[in-house]
């Protein structure tokens, strides 16, 4: 095994999110654009006496440990699809997305892990078999897996590629509210006919609104920023993009609503 193996785990952006249908069991069926951010958590892998779980960075008093956590999850469910023992391995995650953001810090979590850790144990695993292990552990993992532009449909576990997507900037806004997807979506059935028209190609907007009435400011601040082109929220919110022409002009947007709202959470970042 090597010494350490280090993974990213991108945010996930979702720059265009649709509800298609809902299947019999209940899992919605979803038709989503999805890129990934500079903004990531890091995971690095070195060996241990027993599987361990560390956790740093600004967001690691938000996150959970033990099995609620998806690096664990993961971990649990790679070894047990090769039917081995979990790897004595010590696992450090730098957390730097917002929890229950929309952002899918989870999922990318877990999707690093997987890969993270086929590296370090250098596991026989082919592309199917990690595929089907990420659509077992949440809707969001198998794109996160793959960590660039794609096409996501189906309850998240058809995932393809987008040749030739063209880097977006922009910037990421949370403004600390967290949102829980399950309550999204209850309320998506109670408000589905309130779409938010044209100004956000996100069909959960209007029921995250509901739950956290603070998106809409979010959406404001961004609509007012120069040179702004398009501005949504992203997965079950609470983050909402805003898309600008150049990498000057979404880091001076970040800064002047960072100084409107030092309470915020902001990022310039590169989508891709």
């Amino acid at each position: 095994m090597p010494a350490a193996v280090s993974e990213l785990a991108r945010a996930k952006v979702n720059l265009e999110l649709a509800v298609v249908g809902r299947r019999a069991d209940g899992y919605h069926l979803l038709d989503s654009i999805v890129a990934f951010a500079d903004v990531a958590d890091r995971l690095s892998f070195e060996e241990a006496q027993h599987f361990d779980l560390v956790l740093t960075g600004p967001f690691a008093g938000q996150a959970p440990l033990g099995d609620d956590n998806l690096i664990a999850r993961a971990a649990q469910a790679l070894f047990r699809a090769h039917r081995r023992p979990l790897l004595p391995v010590r696992v450090t995650l730098e957390k730097n997305i917002p929890l229950a953001s929309g952002l899918g810090g989870g999922s990318a979590d877990a999707a690093a892990a997987l890969r993270g850790l086929v590296a370090f144990s250098a596991l026989d695993c082919s592309a199917d078999l990690l595929h089907a292990i990420a659509a077992g552990i949440g809707a969001d993992v198998p794109v996160c897996l793959r960590s660039h532009a794609c096409q996501m449909s189906g309850v998240g576990e058809i995932v393809t590629p987008i040749a030739g997507f063209r880097p977006r900037h922009a910037v990421l806004v949370n403004p600390g509210a967290q949102v829980s997807t399950a309550a999204v979506f209850q309320e998506y059935h109670r408000t589905a006919r309130e779409m938010v028209g044209d100004r956000c190609r996100n069909h959960l907007t209007a029921a995250a609104m509901k739950l956290a009435p603070v998106i809409a400011e979010v959406l404001d601040e961004l609509e007012r920023q120069t040179g702004l082109e398009f501005a949504c929220m992203s997965g079950s919110g609470a983050t909402c993009f805003g898309l600008f022409p150049s990498a000057d002009q979404a880091a001076a947007a970040a800064r002047r609503i960072e100084a409107g709202h030092p309470g915020w959470w902001c990022r310039a970042t590169r989508l891709s």
